[in-house]
């Protein structure tokens, strides 16, 4: 049950942290609009950008969690596969 309660918190703070960004790009297009010196506004694009590394970090802290458990019950218990899956879904993330 603790898990369950854990992945709740987790999944509502994810949620939050995009719409969070999703502000913050509403608000980059707003400065591009208005005619906003370049500067400030890469200084903005940074902490969006940042700020998705540290969603970025929470989905696979949550991914590590639950799918996971859930991908070893899947697999009938073959943790090579799911650790192969692991690593793949990984090396995608880190390309991009």
């Amino acid at each position: 049950m603790h898990n369950l309660e854990e992945q709740e918190a987790l999944r509502k703070t994810i949620l939050s942290r995009l719409k969070r960004i999703e502000g913050q790009v509403r608000g980059v297009q707003k400065m591009i609009e208005s005619g906003k010196e370049c500067e400030d506004i890469l200084v903005q694009v940074r902490a969006v950008r940042s700020a998705l590394n540290a969603a970025s970090g929470l989905i696979l802290r949550r991914y590590l969690s639950r799918c996971q458990e859930e991908a070893l019950l899947a697999e009938g218990g073959d943790s090579r596969r799911v650790l192969e899956k692991f690593i793949q879904v990984m090396a995608n993330f880190m390309d991009h």
